[in-house]
């Protein structure tokens, strides 16, 4: 069991940046992939990015070339860095941990985008 504690939204202006955090409770050496997820209001929680334990990674269409996902196993944190925020990446983000046969879910971080 894994509890995630998700940190680093907030509002920014089309164009800027933020870097999300993801703090696990307890060591992600062994979880083999984590990601990041998003939620728009009316909209189904949708793929950001996942990062596997040995570093491969995964990009939604939407924010390839400008989002970084990565983990830094020591701190038990994993990170989003988003870049060149659009309108439409606003929403709530979600961190994701698939332990063995469970997925655990954070309580998510607000992304507000204004034009």
């Amino acid at each position: 069991q894994v509890q995630l504690v998700e940190s680093g939204g907030g509002l920014v202006q089309a164009g800027g940046s933020l870097r999300l955090s993801c703090a696990a409770s307890r060591s992600i050496f062994s979880i083999r992939t984590m990601g990041w997820y998003r939620q728009a209001p009316g909209k189904q929680r949708e793929l950001v990015a996942t990062i596997t334990s040995d570093g491969s990674t995964n990009y939604g269409d939407s924010v390839k070339g400008r989002f970084t996902i990565s983990r830094d196993n020591a701190k038990n944190t994993v990170y989003l860095q988003v870049n060149s925020l659009k309108p439409e990446d606003a929403g709530v983000y979600y961190c994701n941990a698939k332990v063995a046969f469970s997925v655990y879910w954070g309580q998510g971080t607000q992304v507000t985008v204004s034009s």
